[in-house]
């Protein structure tokens, strides 16, 4: 219960900072409908309340399968087993995560059916799955994983150019959509059960990060392939439907039963993927399992209600403000807010948390996590800001920012310590998360909607792909200035966290 309570604390502080600006901005700048303001308020609840009981779920039923499986393919000693097992795991826990099924939902939103919900989350696992089968192999092997990523990077490059602007966008997006609430604990989990493959527990330590980065470049590559296949050019998106219903209760009664058979439809495979390796390989307690099984019960109440809210209740209330703060004449107010919302998005999202006390951990309170916080806030606040700089400014493309930021990202990683190579590139699903994949997502769109010039396929979307490429630069960077100030030279991080 204190568990639960824990994580109720947590989840407040990620959505109350948007809900008072929200409620600011409608008593001020931009006045929205009562039914409007009356559904995003009970979205609000039912986030708090969904997204509070997910993170406990997880903690008590997803993150100890993930460790269980990894171990017990460790144990099989068999390359073959470790990538089949990879390829399944990665493609079945990314098809249960929550923020994927909300990019998925506005892409088909936006394209009016075009780009089916379905077609982008089964296109998107596999590549998770294939990536994660990759990212095993590269522990059991020892590949050092700046190397593997600058590959996988360099793919990505050739393969934009033949990528349409729009689906260069989605394919960003996607990355950081997939790595998620529900995918980055199982994928930590999973690698540091693979890593006990190897002898040296000083190997397995530096190799239990880097496996959510390698995942997350497969989204990327798989969409830009949908795209180059499809040959789904020129396409455009509004959000004409967003805006339909007054009732205020109509639409959560309406995405109730559709979100309870999806999330239904995503979580059994994972709960028959424990069974089976409970009933060969586990052998756990009654108890463990009783304990485990109620996580999954708990994951799944809290990813409706998490869904339900956002999906009839806070989308529509995103892409209204941003819709009705573009339409001033002012553009100043639209700069502003962005920078704003993007700087307590990240304050508030409960894994960044996480990530900030493991990096004041690893460094021996070296690297203060109120340094980490403040680097960040202010990168994603910044990447809100520039995302809706390329709304209003025509000429400005998406590979405009992403080109020079991944080539900056991967440089570094060739100087960075290793170790801060692997938490950078892991953190970018962290900066974008459910906050990010919802709200401000829908604001950006409701920009590009009111904007003149702008489309909400090219211009609505990619805002995740840049708030999920600047802890990359940012945390790098900090590892950077860890290592000389420390004065230990090459290998002082990494002996300094050896000795730990």
């Amino acid at each position: 219960m204190n568990v639960l309570v824990s994580k109720l604390k947590e989840v407040l502080l990620a959505v109350l900072p948007i809900t008072l600006m929200v409620l600011i901005l409608n008593f001020t700048l931009t006045p929205l409908d009562p039914s409007l303001i009356a559904r995003f308020i009970i979205g609000a609840i039912l986030i708090i309340i969904g997204l509070s009981i997910f993170l406990f779920g997880v903690d008590i039923g997803i993150t100890p399968i993930g460790q269980s499986i990894g171990k017990a393919i460790a144990k099989s000693n068999k390359i073959w087993i470790v990538m089949i097992a990879g390829l399944l795991l990665g493609f079945f826990i990314s098809i249960a995560e929550p923020d994927l099924h909300i990019l998925a939902g506005q892409v088909e939103m936006v394209t009016s059916g075009l780009i089916t919900k379905t077609s982008l989350v089964i296109v998107v696992s596999i590549g998770i799955g294939l990536l994660i089968a990759t990212g095993l192999v590269r522990i059991v092997y020892n590949i050092p994983l700046y190397k593997l990523l600058t590959i996988l990077y360099l793919i990505i490059l050739v393969l934009a150019i033949f990528t349409s602007p729009e689906f260069l966008a989605i394919s960003f997006d996607a990355s950081g959509a997939t790595t998620g609430a529900l995918t980055v604990p199982f994928i930590l989990a999973l690698a540091l059960g693979i890593s006990t493959l190897k002898k040296d527990s000083k190997a397995s330590e530096k190799d239990s990060f880097g496996l959510v980065a390698i995942a997350s470049t497969g989204a990327i590559i798989a969409v830009m392939l949908m795209n180059i296949i499809m040959q789904t050019d020129k396409m455009t998106g509004s959000l004409e439907e967003a805006h339909e219903s007054n009732s205020v209760i109509r639409p959560f009664l309406h995405e109730i039963p559709v979100i309870t058979f999806e999330i239904i439809v995503a979580l059994l495979p994972i709960l028959l993927i424990f069974l089976v390796f409970q009933k060969k390989s586990f052998k756990m307690s009654r108890k463990a399992v009783r304990k485990i099984l109620m996580g999954m019960l708990f994951t799944f109440i809290g990813l409706v209600l998490f869904l339900v809210g956002v999906n009839a209740g806070f989308m529509d209330v995103g892409s209204a403000v941003g819709y009705n703060i573009a339409s001033l004449d002012n553009k100043v107010y639209i700069i502003i807010i962005a920078f704003a919302l993007g700087l307590v998005t990240i304050l508030a999202e409960p894994a960044v948390h996480v990530l900030t006390n493991q990096i004041e951990d690893v460094t021996s309170g070296y690297v203060k996590r109120s340094v980490v916080l403040g680097t960040l806030s202010f990168g994603v606040g910044l990447a809100v800001l520039l995302s809706i700089l390329r709304v209003l400014i025509t000429d400005l493309e998406l590979w405009h920012y992403l080109l020079p930021g991944y080539i900056i990202a991967i440089t570094l990683t060739y100087f960075a310590p290793k170790l801060f190579v692997g938490i950078a590139f892991d953190s970018g699903g962290v900066a974008s998360g459910p906050m990010t994949a919802t709200f401000i997502l829908a604001f950006v769109q409701g920009a590009a909607e009111a904007t003149a010039g702008a489309d909400v396929l090219v211009d609505g979307f990619g805002m995740i792909a840049l708030v999920a490429m600047t802890p990359l630069i940012a945390l790098q960077v900090l590892g950077l200035a860890f290592k000389f100030k420390s004065g230990k030279g090459k290998g002082g991080v990494k002996r300094n966290v050896e000795q730990r």
